[in-house]
């Protein structure tokens, strides 16, 4: 596939890794030569120094034959210019934009295509502060993530000593929990190593353990391998930019957020966009300020301020006052994997959360969801099965029957997915209704056509071979 990406800052950068390693001819576009030029050192791409909304330049990139333009550049209106040209004059089929302001993404028909033909628009902003929101409903989570419309949950946990499942071999999961609940240990990473969950497997305290489970059973599936923890209910949010006040406008009925911001201008802004949050002007690295509003009463410490040195910083200084949870934006990897679990117990990367979406609109085959897993260092799809046994190299076939590469999972299916089924129901759990039947499978489970296949790759290289197993044969159409 021939991709155009506009705008070489975080977010284009991670898209380029997530697709040059699957034999893409990939163009990147900005005004900072020597940003292109550090990345054509690290990646096999093509680079354009220019404005990504120019015609020219777009032409220089190679538009006239492209199949996908990705507008990921600081500019919404750059983005907006960009994809209107690639869709007018150079009839690119396919345009994703990244868009901050909520006047372009909450107008659909601005985005049409008789207007900015803007395929699929991408806030990164919202997606982090839903990928916030999802850490604070289950504050012993390292990882929150749903598949099938939010069907099945997939929780990333520390195991800890003494949780009932440590010591013992996977397969006695299955004996621990109800008998109407199931759940899948889909990948464990052990000191940064990746170990392929088998029957066998025994987990050990302080492995990063990954387990998937319908939405409505994950708790209790959680309840094995962590120690559940007091329920979050005091927050304190350093930085009000647009996460900041994206996050406290989200939280806010429900929790006591404080919000400190440095800025006079912005912090009063804020202030009258917020109902019942306490907006403080003020250093979040400053030791006399967050002593003042009772750091160590808070429950959690989410920093979230443009400069990643600051939110470390802040972080570990709230951490170490007694704040019982940090959560931290950090963009460079290697800061994120040296402190995590530390003074910081999370560290976000902001464009690993935010290309997933974007992942999947460029994924061969019909995949409806793709994650990034300890920041991009494994991947999650969720794909749905089409065709039948004659067209199709997994409809039809046992699980055991299909050729997996190596360190791929299949962790779960979801069938049905638009009908209404009664789930969970038995002496000691409430019947609920929910769309779809999550099914956990065995060896011996047979895809389905249809159904949402949710697979887990401890090594990106293997994405692109799971993909070309769900693709569809000429026939079929």
């Amino acid at each position: 596939m021939k991709i155009i990406i506009l705008g070489a800052g975080q977010v284009g950068a991670s898209v380029a890794e997530g697709l040059v390693s699957e034999k893409n001819d990939i163009t990147m576009v900005d005004y900072d030569g020597e940003r292109l030029a550090q990345l054509q050192d690290r990646f096999d791409l093509r680079t354009v120094v220019g404005n990504a909304a120019a015609p020219s330049v777009l032409r220089s990139a190679g538009a006239e034959d492209a199949d996908l333009l990705i507008a990921v550049t600081q500019s919404d209106q750059a983005n907006l210019v960009a994809c209107k040209l690639a869709h007018t004059v150079f009839n690119v089929p396919t345009r994703l934009a990244r868009l901050r302001s909520l006047d372009f993404l909450d107008d659909a028909e601005l985005l049409s295509t008789a207007n900015f033909a803007v395929d699929f628009a991408l806030c990164p902003e919202q997606v982090i502060t839903d990928y916030i929101g999802r850490l604070i409903e289950f504050p012993e989570a390292l990882q929150v993530l749903t598949f099938a419309s939010g069907r099945v949950s997939l929780v990333a946990v520390r195991a800890f000593e003494g949780g009932a499942l440590i010591g013992k071999p996977i397969k006695d999961l299955r004996k621990l929990l109800p008998l109407e609940m199931d759940a899948r240990i889909a990948a464990i990473f052990r000191r940064d190593q990746p170990v392929v969950p088998e029957g066998g497997t025994v987990v050990e305290a302080g492995d990063e353990v990954f387990v998937l489970a319908a939405a409505e059973y994950i708790r209790p599936v959680m309840h094995q391998l962590r120690r559940m923890v007091t329920p979050v209910r005091r927050i304190m949010i350093a930085g009000g930019g647009n996460i900041g006040l994206r996050v406290a406008k989200s939280l806010e009925k429900r929790y006591d957020v404080k919000v400190i911001d440095n800025n006079p201008q912005r912090a009063e802004l804020i202030a009258g966009e917020l109902h019942k949050t306490l907006v403080l002007l003020g250093d979040a690295t400053d030791e006399d300020l967050l002593v003042q509003e009772n750091i160590s009463d808070m429950d959690l410490f989410i920093a979230v301020t443009n400069d990643e040195e600051d939110n470390i910083m802040s972080g570990s200084l709230a951490k170490r006052l007694g704040c019982k949870r940090v959560v931290a934006l950090i963009n460079r990897r290697a800061y994120a994997e040296m402190i995590e679990g530390g003074p910081i117990d999370i560290g976000i990367s902001p464009a690993h959360v935010s290309i997933g979406s974007l992942l999947a609109y460029v994924r061969q085959g019909d995949v409806a969801e793709v994650h990034s897993l300890r920041r991009g260092a494994a991947e999650a799809l969720e794909i749905v099965a089409h065709g039948d046994a004659k067209t199709s190299k997994v409809v039809g076939k046992r699980i055991d029957q299909i050729d997996w590469p190596p360190g791929v999972t299949v962790a779960a299916l979801v069938r049905n997915l638009d009908k209404i089924v009664t789930v969970g129901q038995s002496e000691n759990w409430t019947a609920v209704t929910q769309k779809g039947e999550v099914v956990i499978p065995h060896h011996d489970t047979v895809i389905k056509s249809d159904d949402h296949v949710i697979v887990f790759c401890i090594q990106k290289t293997a994405v692109r071979k799971v993909e070309k197993l769900f693709q569809v044969g000429f026939h079929f159409f």
